[in-house]
């Protein structure tokens, strides 16, 4: 399995789980955005689809805050013209900003709510100053995604001081194991 890492705002610094993963998962590669610190989401969704495009073997994305937000908006619009690239097999969706409330990321707005058309999970910490619990709640059950409720991570990303953060790489595992074969 291929992993691609889709970071959020500011990209995700060394001391992020998902810097971490980078280095220990797989077959790992990683989005690059051409500006982290302010976001559009025209380019954002445009350099997913670039990275995407470049898959050659079936894939996870792991997304964090507005790359989840980046990685649904992708996700639902490739399904309206066409369909989504067929190595694309499910994506691991951790703490999703909310665009509808938070100003820096407001034109992501409105957070697409439809049925995602792959498989998809939703990590959710209970104290995310980006996302309240029940609105990641209710993200996952628009998405059609599986949930899975962390605890008080806050924000799941360096802050939180997580290293590898082996409660996420349990989760990806029982993820992943849920997938449908080949």
């Amino acid at each position: 399995m291929h992993y691609l890492i889709v970071p959020g705002l500011n990209n995700s610094g060394p001391d992020h789980w998902q810097s971490y993963w980078a280095k220990s998962l797989p077959n790992a590669t990683r989005v690059v955005q051409r500006n982290w610190d302010h976001p559009q989401k025209e380019t954002w969704i445009e350099t997913l689809d670039e990275a995407a495009s470049k898959l050659d073997s079936e894939t996870i994305f792991v997304s964090h805050s507005l790359g989840v937000v980046t990685t649904v908006h992708w996700l639902l619009r490739r399904a309206e013209r066409g369909g989504v690239p067929a190595t694309v097999k499910g994506v691991f969706l951790v703490s999703p900003s909310d665009p509808d409330e938070i100003e820096i990321i407001s034109s992501f707005a409105p957070m697409p709510l439809g049925k995602l058309p792959v498989p998809a999970c939703v990590v959710a910490s209970e104290n995310d100053p980006f996302v309240r619990i029940e609105r990641a709640r209710f993200f996952a059950e628009s998405w059609g995604a599986k949930l899975f409720e962390a605890g008080a991570l806050g924000h799941i990303n360096a802050r939180s001081n997580l290293g590898e953060w082996e409660q996420g790489r349990a989760f990806l595992a029982e993820f992943e194991k849920s997938l449908p074969a080949g």
